[in-house]
């Protein structure tokens, strides 16, 4: 059963901790610290959903079992992020939208950027909310959740630190990373993503939440056509003219074998 009222006290939660972001990026001239906040709006909307339902007293065995997944993925996304981009300039997707919404982008960031990942991470948490509403005991369809969860897991952490440690290789500048979980798709890191996402849909099912099918879909749609792997591919031929090749010859998202080398 979805909890409006603790989804609401959720959204307010999670609005205020995107407003408190937004006056650090004006301080920083810097909107890219809403990656690091984007898993923390899960994590802390959770929370807040659990406080104002149960109050703490008595969270069920599938509230438990999906805070500590939130909190280990939440946790682990926002401290790389942070590290990745400490010291680093605004990340060139900002700088276009930027741009193109200049003058008064300081205060347009606040609805275009805080405010709209404030409202997607709202709409996809419903499988949250539905699971963390529910008293239902665990079964094997959480376990399947369990499973496709930790398999993201892997494929997040695992691909984002080869590639960290592929970037920190002066010897490598230029080149395109094709080995490790990379050889098998161009983005392990987004594949992961979207995988735990359905892991956190299944543990929601027998919560009644099947209707939220919606949420890992356009998790899944969102990787691929717009934030994730359309974006950063769109010009990266031109930078680096060896990537055509890995293109052609490995899976955008699905990890599968690589074709043979042109």
């Amino acid at each position: 059963m979805f909890d409006w009222n603790a989804a609401l006290w959720a959204l307010l939660a999670m609005s205020l901790l995107g407003i408190a972001g937004w006056l650090l990026s004006l301080a920083r001239r810097d909107v890219s610290i809403v990656d690091s906040l984007w898993s923390l709006f899960f994590l802390l909307g959770a929370w807040v959903h659990v406080i104002a339902q149960t109050g703490l007293t008595s969270p069920g065995p599938r509230a438990l079992l999906l805070l500590g997944l939130l909190l280990v993925w939440s946790l682990r996304l926002s401290i790389y992020l942070t590290w990745r981009n400490w010291g680093q300039p605004e990340d060139h997707r900002y700088q276009v939208i930027r741009a193109r919404n200049e003058p008064g982008f300081a205060f347009k960031s606040l609805y275009l950027v805080f405010g709209l990942q404030v409202l997607l991470a709202w709409i996809i948490a419903a499988p949250l909310f539905t699971a963390l509403a529910s008293p239902a005991p665990l079964g094997w369809v959480d376990a399947l959740g369990a499973i496709a969860w930790l398999l993201g897991m892997f494929f997040e952490t695992v691909g984002d630190a080869q590639l960290a440690r592929f970037k920190s290789d002066p010897t490598q500048r230029g080149r395109v990373l094709d080995t490790g979980l990379w050889r098998y798709t161009r983005h392990p890191n987004y594949f992961g993503e979207a995988l735990l996402w359905w892991g956190f849909f299944l543990i929601a099912i027998p919560a009644g939440g099947w209707w939220t099918v919606y949420a890992p879909l356009l998790m899944t749609l969102l990787l691929l056509k717009v934030s994730g792997v359309a974006l950063l591919e769109q010009d990266i031929t031109e930078r680096r003219p060896a990537y055509a090749d890995y293109i052609r010859r490995t899976n955008a998202f699905l990890p599968w074998f690589p074709k043979e080398r042109a």
